[in-house]
């Protein structure tokens, strides 16, 4: 077996990190998206369902039918908290295997080395 060399360690550790942000901004997006399906549903439900309503499909907008549209939302919604769910999930799991990472190669943040440095300052 090859050593991972220090540079290979930071690397790892910063692609890991890179990682966690891209869900927590993809997981961000979403739930922005599932808000606004919230929004979407709240306003349709109380109309009557022969009512018009329009929707976006592939760019164009086509007039339908609360009783058709707001199935098809509510269905959206549904899947969109699934996603949710497992990007939350693989966060999590990903944060995990970072914070372990880090403390396996004794990993400090450069804010973390001048808060230590300051503590055995004033020691």
């Amino acid at each position: 077996m090859t050593e991972i060399t220090q540079q290979q360690i930071i690397q790892t550790y910063k692609h890991m990190e890179s990682e966690c942000r891209q869900f927590v901004t993809k997981i961000s997006e979403l739930e922005q998206e599932r808000n606004e399906h919230d929004l979407v549903i709240k306003t349709l439900k109380p109309l009557p369902n022969g009512r018009k309503a329009f929707r976006l499909v592939g760019g164009v907008l086509v007039e339908r039918t609360v009783e058709s549209v707001l199935p098809s939302v509510v269905m959206n919604r549904e899947n969109l908290v699934m996603v949710l769910t497992n990007l939350n999930e693989m966060l999590e799991k990903r944060s995990k295997e970072t914070i372990e990472w880090k403390q396996k190669y004794n990993i400090k943040t450069q804010e973390e080395a001048e808060m230590e440095q300051k503590r055995m300052q004033q020691n």
